[in-house]
């Protein structure tokens, strides 16, 4: 086998495609030639450069239980307006501890329990964008006679309830000063109302056309300089006697729309919002309906508009009129746009555009938008500490220290790091380790504490304080790799090696993988470096490594030619034994390898999405299970897949329905393990635990391979691959 590592001597080429295994020291398509040495050893060191542990923008209480625990005594007690922002700290709560599945749970929740019509808007825009790339699964629910509510558009023409809009006198009782009959000029038009009736349309109205006003003597009044057209009048006309508006265009409309603002004529205002809102329908309507609507103060029209543009997250927010829509709007237009849930709506804004870039002008304005809107003290936490993370990775310094240290002094203990940071850069180290140290003495000290504690202190100090950062937090990801990194830079390769496997044997992280990657090309172990890349490109095909230089499909192609390849029978033969030892990185990796090549793609996509649960990674695991829908070699087979992926996403009676389909047409191990499944989560009844129990017993006399031993949803094999054994 060739070597992936070379000496100085070997390394002068200036082109990629020129020098094939030179790729350690590559340079953004070059060679770094001051990085090319003649140990592999020293060439790895010029990868282990350990970026310090991100400042998280997140909320992170220093007791976890405790949180949770008030937020559950909260939901019991508080009045049910309430609930939806309580759902959310608490979707927040999860969203720190990195649990995926719970924090879309709490969404759900808030969903579910959200108060007012703008509340269920913004939480059903929330989990249509949580849920991007699912939306087969709203086309699954069709099939079974459900609908997934929330990607459905509300109706605000019907839900929202303007009240009552009478006068509050006696209509008939008032006897008139002028004639029954007024005529309105608009330049060369006359038109005719009854006085009484128009007169009933508002206090100035009827101010104008029965009090003290000139105007109740006039049986002509000129109204040409008001903004209304001669449609626009005898609209109001026939509004006033009917109650209902007659069909007119949008701009018509909002000449109407503008006279009842005008005149504070609510019924009027009302019955046009209402119409405008029907004419909501493509994002260039909404953004111009919302402009009318927060200058004239009407909230159903606003409300439309809103879940409009909340339905096309996060294209949306690459419309500067869009951005400039949500930005700029004050407090009072805030609330037209969307009543007392601002709060809800900037969190949702924020948490899209952080995705997108945590840095731009658009999240700092979202950001400072969120501080605006929060009200109690756990909500000005989380605003302050997040847009203080933003101005910090901006490299705005000096607007970052208060905001850190105002969302400290609100609570939010984890703020700390992000002050011993600044402190830091200014060159205080020292400093920067007082204001942990005052922390820490204040109360039990935390994992992450220690962590940053540790990236102010050099050798032994340094390594100990990992070590305790380990011990009370072993999920904590940087003192694993740091010192892998630092044992790679002794030449204690084997050693790094063990040091990151104590994190990858119970979390998957994609950096230590490509860490543990770099020790096996060390160790000139190619087989299991190209493990590595492949279970890396199972989870995120487009990754790049060595600091984003390298793509890992680029890599993956390199490797492979120091790797004898292998048989479909071997994969078979491979997977078997890792499938058996529990070793979910090697199956992952042999899957990869497989589907380059064999027919049974639904077979194995569906193994890997089983395998990608096991590792907690959800996301991922959903892709590779619509994939097996995708290449499903029957349709008892494609209806378990389907089965499978509504069940993961909580419906499981639907699920249930799926897998009695797929039994309909032919009994197999995967159909009855599925119908298992969904039957024991979708009913509490005592007798339900025997009827799990025949289902397995069904399940195990149908055919499958030995690989599904100890294994709940497991596919078999081609049948050609158990002939051949």
């Amino acid at each position: 086998m060739r070597k992936l590592f070379f000496s100085e001597s070997a390394c002068k080429e200036t082109k990629l495609h020129s020098a094939p295994h030179s790729w350690l020291p590559l340079d953004r398509g070059g060679l770094s030639k001051s990085a090319a040495h003649a140990s592999g050893g020293t060439s790895i060191e010029s990868l282990m450069k350990m970026p310090e542990p991100a400042v998280l923008p997140h909320f992170k209480p220093a007791d976890y239980v405790d949180i949770l625990a008030q937020i559950h005594e909260e939901l019991e007690s508080c009045p049910p307006d309430e609930r939806s922002c309580l759902f959310l700290l608490q979707f927040q709560v999860f969203r720190g501890l990195g649990e995926a599945k719970l924090s879309r749970r709490s969404l759900q929740s808030a969903w579910e329990k959200a108060s007012t019509i703008h509340e269920k808007l913004i939480f059903g825009a929330w989990l249509k964008y949580e849920k991007k790339g699912e939306e087969a699964i709203s086309d699954l629910l069709s099939s079974c006679g459900k609908c997934s509510q929330e990607f459905r558009l509300l109706d605000f023409v019907s839900q929202v309830s303007t009240g009552s809009h009478d006068m509050g006198y006696d209509e008939g009782s008032d006897e008139f000063r002028g004639s029954a009959v007024v005529h309105f000029r608009i330049r060369d038009d006359m038109i005719a109302c009854d006085r009484r009736k128009l007169a009933a349309l508002s206090t100035p109205l009827y101010a104008m056309l029965n009090g003290g006003f000139r105007e109740s003597y006039l049986e002509v009044i000129d109204m040409s300089r008001n903004g209304i057209s001669p449609i626009g009048m005898r609209a109001i006309s026939k509004f006033s006697l009917s109650g209902r508006l007659p069909y007119l265009s949008a701009d018509a409309i909002l000449e109407m729309l503008d006279f009842a603002n005008k005149f504070c004529c609510k019924g009027l205002k009302d019955a046009c919002e209402r119409k405008l809102a029907s004419f909501v329908s493509s994002r260039q309507d909404a953004i111009d309906f919302m402009e009318c609507a927060l200058e004239l103060g009407c909230s159903i029209l606003a409300a439309s508009c809103l879940q409009v543009l909340l339905n096309e997250l996060p294209e949306c927010l690459n419309d500067e009129q869009v951005v400039r829509i949500f930005s700029s709007a004050n407090k009072q237009q805030r609330l037209t746009m969307v009543g007392n849930a601002s709060f809800s709506l900037y969190c949702l804004l924020s948490e899209v555009s952080m995705s997108t870039n945590p840095t731009s002008d658009v999240t700092l304005s979202f950001l400072e938008k969120l501080v605006e809107s929060a009200s109690d003290s756990r909500q000005k936490q989380l605003a302050l500490h997040q847009l203080a993370c933003t101005r910090f990775l901006r490299k705005d310094y000096a607007e970052a220290e208060p905001l850190f240290s105002a969302a400290f002094s609100a609570g939010h203990l984890y703020s700390v790091v992000g002050l011993a940071r600044l402190t830091s850069l200014r060159g205080n180290k020292h400093f920067a380790l007082k204001l942990l140290d005052s922390v820490m003495s204040s109360r039990w000290p935390l994992g992450w504490m220690y962590q940053e504690r540790a990236l102010y202190l050099d050798g032994d100090s340094k390594l100990e304080n990992l070590n305790k950062a380990t011990e009370l937090d072993p999920t904590l990801t940087y003192p694993y790799m740091f010192r892998a990194a630092s044992l790679m830079k002794r030449q204690s390769v084997e050693a790094a090696l063990m040091e990151i496997n104590r994190i990858l044997g119970f979390k998957l992280v994609l950096e230590c993988l490509e860490l543990r990657f770099c020790c096996y090309l060390a160790l000139e172990d190619y087989r299991a470096a190209l493990c590595d890349v492949q279970a890396i490109l199972t989870l995120a095909p487009d990754y790049r490594m060595i600091g984003g230089r390298v793509a890992a499909k680029q890599l993956r192609m390199l490797v492979l030619e120091n790797v004898e390849q292998s048989t479909t029978a071997d994969c078979w033969m491979q997977l078997y034994d890792r499938w058996s030892s529990v070793d979910d990185i090697g199956s992952l990796s042999v899957i990869y390898q497989m589907l380059e090549s064999d027919t049974s793609k639904g077979v194995l996509y569906f193994r890997q999405s089983l395998l990608l649960l096991r590792l907690n990674c959800p996301e991922a695991a959903m892709r590779s299970l619509q994939l097996a829908r995708e290449h499903a070699a029957s349709d008892h087979e494609r209806l378990v897949y389907e089965g499978w992926i509504l069940y993961d996403t909580g419906h499981c009676e639907e699920g249930l329905q799926k897998a009695e389909a797929s039994i309909a047409i032919q009994r197999s191990f995967e159909a009855f393990f599925l119908k298992a499944y969904a039957l024991a989560d979708s009913s509490l009844e005592p007798s339900t635990s025997a009827t799990v129990v025949s289902l397995l017993e069904d399940a195990l006399r149908c055919p499958s391979d030995r690989l599904r031993k100890g294994q709940v949803r497991f596919l078999s094999p081609p049948r050609h691959f158990l002939n051949s054994t």
